[in-house]
């Protein structure tokens, strides 16, 4: 049995990503393939999964004009509020640029083992070199804070909440909790 992150698929045939690219940073240029599909992980994080094509271009002399090469297919992964930002902004053919951790991941369909490769996106935006856009920032709503006050009208000072917190539970050292990769599963989003 392959062991976990080597690229190779599992026994029950799902896959595994491939760590042989060394976490890569990669720009891709292209066009967007499908419409983002955005959903949440049982955490209630969103992920937003899209495909972008790239073809590389040369000129011909002979026939003077350009010419279309191979096309790389990639598939993006956007996390969190940029992936909120992606399923509103993004749309099927759009040129865009992406830029972020490239690895490759093998996986098995009818026995046959195939390569995808992959995008985890830092940073995703139109091409505007093709066209334009307009930015508008998001707001997201603020979280209120209660603050005690002390009897001269100031906030009174409540640092020392945390020596208290720490003494109640040891070191402090059972706070912490780990976070593993099941928190990335995914839930349909309806």
């Amino acid at each position: 049995m392959p062991q976990p992150g080597t690229g190779q698929p599992n026994s029950t045939g799902s896959s595994s990503r491939s760590r042989d690219m060394n976490d890569t940073t990669m720009t891709i240029v292209g066009n967007v393939v499908d419409t983002p599909r955005m959903r949440l992980t049982k955490a209630g994080h969103a992920v937003t999964n899209f495909r972008v094509a790239s073809t590389s271009r040369r000129f011909d002399r002979e026939q003077q004009r350009w010419v279309d090469n191979a096309t790389l297919y990639v598939n993006v992964t956007c996390w969190r509020a940029m992936a909120e930002n992606v399923a509103f902004s993004l749309h099927k053919g759009q040129p865009v640029l992406v830029t972020g951790r490239y690895y490759s991941r093998e996986y098995e369909i009818n026995e046959t083992v195939r390569v995808s490769y992959e995008l985890e996106a830092n940073a995703v935006g139109h091409d505007l070199s093709r066209g334009t856009s307009e930015f508008r920032k998001v707001t997201r709503p603020n979280v209120s804070v209660n603050v005690e006050i002390d009897d001269d009208g100031i906030p009174a000072d409540r640092s020392d909440q945390w020596l208290d917190l720490a003494q109640e539970t040891g070191s402090g050292g059972e706070l912490a909790a780990e976070v593993g990769t099941d928190e990335r599963e995914l839930v349909s989003v309806s």
